[in-house]
């Protein structure tokens, strides 16, 4: 999917209460965003969930945007550990444009400006993986990353709103991502408000994503959204959920 572009790859950029965030920036995050006339400069920090290449290969233009290239120093970037060690995702010079580098850890609570979030659980990945759960004005939402199916998933992304990554049709042993019986599952598991799909794998697309998100909520009897390129979602909507 990446390769083709048949759905873009630039990330989640969120604005929560005027604190705006951007998880995930993975190949043409920089246009993609510049394109839908979101400042890179607005940003207060970039969140790597992991260190693949679909999720971070554009970290060090989107810090240097960011930045100004260097000339407004601010702004933090989260990322788990071994994104941080062998192979760094982040080049050095960049993280003297930054206010600071602060490594994810399970179970861990964070500040960025008016919103916290947290990392309640490490997902089951190939590399150091961890989704988030995010609270601002009154509302709680959760993405949930890169991960084969556990349990502790709806018993840790238990919110209002969850943003699933769906790579897979069906279960594909050991490919460790998530398919539609297990976003079923999480869903009637956790009985969100509305849930969100993205992150789909070529199979996934080929099965056109909207009908699949028709045939979830149906199924889960929540409502289910399949995520588009440059789509927008208002909180406040949870309200009318």
């Amino acid at each position: 999917m990446v390769s083709r572009q048949l759905a873009a790859s630039g990330g989640l950029w969120l604005n929560l209460s005027g604190t705006e965030i951007l998880i995930d920036p993975g190949p043409g995050s920089i246009v993609q965003s510049t394109k839908r006339k979101l400042n890179a400069e607005k940003l207060s920090a970039i969140i790597l969930s992991h260190r693949h290449l679909d999720h971070s290969a554009d970290v060090n233009v989107m810090v240097e945007a960011m930045t100004n290239g260097g000339f407004n120093r601010h702004g933090w970037f989260y990322a788990p550990a071994d994104a941080l060690e062998t192979e760094p995702v982040i080049f050095s010079y960049l993280k003297k444009y930054i206010e600071g580098v602060v490594v994810l850890e399970e179970g861990k609570s964070y500040t960025i400006g008016n919103i916290s979030f947290t990392t309640p659980v490490r997902h089951v990945h190939p590399v150091e993986t961890y989704g988030m759960v995010f609270k601002s004005k009154g509302h709680t939402f959760s993405y949930i990353v890169d991960t084969r199916y556990f349990e502790e998933l709806s018993q840790n992304y238990n919110t209002e709103m969850i943003i699933i990554n769906m790579v897979l049709t069906e279960p594909r042993p050991p490919i460790d991502h998530l398919s539609i019986p297990d976003v079923a599952r999480i869903i009637k598991e956790i009985k969100p408000r509305i849930a969100i799909l993205s992150h789909f794998g070529l199979h996934v697309w080929q099965a056109k994503p909207r009908e699949i998100a028709r045939e979830l909520s149906e199924q889960t009897g929540t409502r289910v959204i399949a995520a588009r390129d440059g789509m927008k979602f208002d909180l406040a909507r949870l309200e009318e959920a």
